[in-house]
């Protein structure tokens, strides 16, 4: 089966809203997300088709613009196993820790379905406190995360409670990054290089011919290899992304396309917002 990058493919891309969300949370990654394309001169070429669930038909944002919902959460879970990016936004932190509502089970829902099913490549990625949210879920013990900077004491106590309460390894918490990523795909370069491990930061990429995602080689030996490395991992490879503040959403989504579709299309989207595309950081990993 080829991935879909090599067919061209939409990624299906699932943003999960809570009531009172920020409204640049989410309209910051969907706005690069919707205007990747694989070709740049051909409209037809979309990478990602996006799908918004809430917990209503309509979702009111904590700066009173309603954005409406395409999918109940209902239909999100049953529909989980189709999504190959879960997008989890901030707002009202306090009201979803409190109340225990969504996105929080959906959260667990996802990783779960990972652990289950380490062949394919899933992300989930958490913009600005929405990294919170993960942390009360347990999905960051052992990695490495970043949160809006007015929040990092409060996401600190929420790792590290999470950490007590599941005797898990304690989160690496991240100052002044505009997103962290942990578990990050890798080119395959030659055989006498180790395809495993990629240190400091994505700035450092080497150049590869060779295809970027999860279901790329899995006819070889190495690839078959890679799988059983994936399945070992403690979230089965599940790619975790943190962003910062509301506008490093941005940046999080540009480095979202940069390696589910390719460089060129992540700048191209960069250019068309006429934004900067401010670097975070690639934690050291096994490439899967």
């Amino acid at each position: 089966m080829a991935n879909k990058a090599e067919t061209n493919e939409p990624v299906e891309v699932l943003f999960a809203l809570q009531d009172k969300f920020n409204i640049t949370d989410f309209a910051a990654p969907l706005e690069v997300l919707t205007s990747a394309l694989h070709d740049k001169n051909d409209e037809s070429t979309k990478a990602f088709e996006c799908t918004i669930a809430g917990p209503e038909p309509k979702v009111m944002s904590e700066q009173g613009v309603v954005i409406g919902s395409q999918i109940t959460y209902k239909e999100a879970y049953e529909r989980l196993s189709d999504f190959d990016v879960l997008v989890v936004v901030g707002g009202n932190s306090d009201g979803v820790l409190k109340g225990k509502t969504e996105p929080l089970s959906i959260i667990s829902a996802f990783a779960e379905l990972q652990k289950s099913d380490s062949s394919r490549e899933r992300t989930l990625m958490s913009i600005c406190t929405g990294s919170l949210f993960l942390a009360e879920q347990g999905i960051l013990s052992g990695l490495s995360a970043t949160t809006h900077p007015d929040y990092m004491t409060k996401f600190e106590i929420l790792c590290s409670n999470a950490a007590q309460r599941d005797l898990q390894e304690r989160t690496d918490v991240v100052e002044d990054a505009r997103y962290v990523v942990n578990n990050l795909r890798f080119d395959l370069g030659d055989e006498d290089e180790n395809p495993y491990i990629r240190r400091k930061s994505d700035n450092d990429r080497r150049p590869s011919n060779a295809r970027k995602g999860s279901i790329s080689f899995q006819g070889s030996n190495a690839r078959r290899e890679s799988i059983a490395r994936r399945a070992a991992m403690r979230l089965g490879g599940l790619r975790v992304i943190t962003s910062g503040g509301v506008c490093a959403g941005l940046d999080a989504a540009l480095y979202l396309v940069s390696i589910l579709v390719d460089d060129n299309a992540a700048n191209e989207v960069a250019r068309l917002m006429q934004h900067e595309w401010i670097k975070g950081i690639v934690v050291d990993g096994l490439d899967v």
